[in-house]
């Protein structure tokens, strides 16, 4: 692989190139909607060169960094600028619907799209906060399908190794959605509610490690994650249910004063963290 492009220059998408540059001597094309920030990474040696959507482009890999509406948008408006050579990833949280829709975009001219997620991120995005380190030892996760060419997959591969992300996870991208539904979305919508807590104002001084493992992905991009939620509702929903229906075995529990009942509850939680430890 000689050249990757990656359109938009927030925290993945900067992570991913500043990996790709201190990691190996791959020409990076960079693009993001401010044009400000694309000549702050060019400044920075992140990219090598801003691409101007006018001229064709032509790389081995192109990596779009946007939230799902936007990955969608900005392929349907560019995928024709690029090189029939080029294998299309994207980075979105959920894949079922990026997945579909990218396809048929890069079908249409004669691109080749597979699903990318690179499990790792931070409390605060942008261009400011992009690291290097950000993937190494993470699960990257791609979701090729039947009209994905070997090709695709071996150029992912190598452009994950690149990253020194830990594994590589195969996945559908109906399998993907529904695990990522409980590994991810459901702890933002856990936190998001926890903190609601009229408590959450008087905790200062009464709270240590608990409340912030707890809190942490409260501080969640509205943009970003009601798109997430919305397009995995059905899965996302039913983790909901199943986290409604714990929650009140315990409040039950408690509520009646049933000190088996709710040994007997906590025991079994603890055992299953203990064995997915293992």
């Amino acid at each position: 692989m000689k050249s990757i492009a990656v359109f938009g220059l927030g925290l993945i998408g900067a992570s991913i190139a500043k990996a790709v540059k201190q990691n190996s001597d791959i020409k990076v094309i960079g693009w993001n909607r401010s044009i400000g920030v694309a000549e702050q990474a060019l400044k920075d040696g992140t990219i090598d060169c801003i691409w101007d959507k006018q001229s064709p482009l032509c790389a081995d890999l192109a990596i779009i960094a946007f939230p799902p509406d936007a990955t969608v948008a900005f392929l349907q408006e560019n995928g024709g600028r690029f090189s029939k050579e080029t294998v299309v990833t994207d980075v979105c949280g959920v894949k079922r619907h990026i997945v579909l829709e990218c396809e048929k975009i890069c079908a249409q001219h004669g691109l080749t799209f597979i699903g990318g997620h690179p499990m790792a991120g931070k409390e605060k995005g942008g261009y400011a906060n992009a690291d290097a380190g950000l993937f190494v030892g993470a699960s990257y996760i791609i979701t090729p399908t039947e009209h994905t060419p070997e090709r695709a997959v071996f150029v992912m591969q190598e452009f994950i190794r690149i990253l020194k992300a830990g594994r590589v996870t195969v996945s559908t991208p109906e399998k993907h959605d529904r695990i990522i539904a409980y590994t991810s979305q459901l702890p933002h919508v856990l936190a998001g509610a926890y903190v609601k807590s009229p408590t959450c104002r008087e905790r200062k001084g009464f709270s240590a490690g608990s409340f912030m493992d707890v809190s942490r992905v409260a501080a969640a991009d509205e943009n970003l994650w009601s798109e997430l939620f919305l397009y995995n509702g059905e899965n996302l929903c039913r983790e909901i249910d199943t986290l409604i229906a714990n929650l009140t075995a315990y409040r039950d529990a408690i509520r009646e004063g049933n000190k088996e009942k709710l040994y007997a509850i906590i025991k079994e939680g603890r055992l299953l963290k203990e064995a997915d430890l293992r």
